[in-house]
């Protein structure tokens, strides 16, 4: 019995530093995803020492900067949903975002805004696509959802979102890879695990 229970502590040791500790992180991680777990974690909001990140854009045409703005909001309710273990609601969500996409009036950008957001739109309107399509699988939803975190994350990073952001990162999602995701709050609530592990994660920038 003594051998199972040290056993027992040096597994729960073991996942506790995975979600807490430093994993490999990247911009623009992988696909396959692991929710098998329902170990609770500590999350870390300290953001005393968090990078702060500017958008590289400054001038913005406001009308575009607005449409940008619906599309992340659309994306944060997304992320919501999913932490909060809603597929329906993530997919009347992505379902937004798609709309969102169509409203953007691409001539109000100049050339090198306009490079910048082509290089990423077929990417963002297929996640979100199939988000929309999935209501009845949150799984494949989540799955999509990493990779429509990231280029969200390209597009924040490009044009800003009209409020501080924050970029948070799982350890434990993605099969123990790793993936992340941008939030609101720098309250942790993940949209890969929700209620499984709804506070495991860390917050890496502040996106400004």
């Amino acid at each position: 019995m003594k051998a199972i229970f040290f056993s027992i502590v040096v597994f729960s040791a073991i996942l506790f530093s995975a979600c807490n500790g430093s994993a490999p992180k990247n911009e623009h991680e992988g696909h396959s995803m692991n929710n098998d777990t329902t170990t609770q974690h500590v999350s870390s909001t300290d953001t005393a020492d968090v990078k702060t990140v500017t958008a590289a854009f400054t001038n913005i045409d406001a009308q575009a900067a607005a449409s940008i703005k619906e599309m992340v909001n659309h994306y944060l309710h997304i992320k919501n949903a999913l932490a909060n273990d809603n597929a329906a609601d993530a997919a009347t969500a992505a379902k937004a975002l798609e709309n969102a996409i169509g409203k953007l009036d691409k001539s109000l950008l100049t050339a090198e805004q306009k490079t910048a957001y082509d290089a990423n739109e077929a990417e963002l309107s297929e996640h979100a696509e199939h988000i929309a399509k999935n209501a009845d699988n949150i799984k494949h939803q989540r799955f999509h959802f990493i990779q429509l975190s990231e280029v969200i994350y390209l597009l924040v990073k490009n044009f800003g979102a009209g409020r501080p952001l924050y970029h948070d990162h799982c350890p434990m999602a993605r099969d123990n890879q790793g993936a992340m995701w941008l939030s609101e709050t720098k309250e942790i609530n993940n949209p890969y695990f929700g209620a499984q592990m709804l506070k495991c994660g860390t917050v890496e920038e502040i996106i400004h």
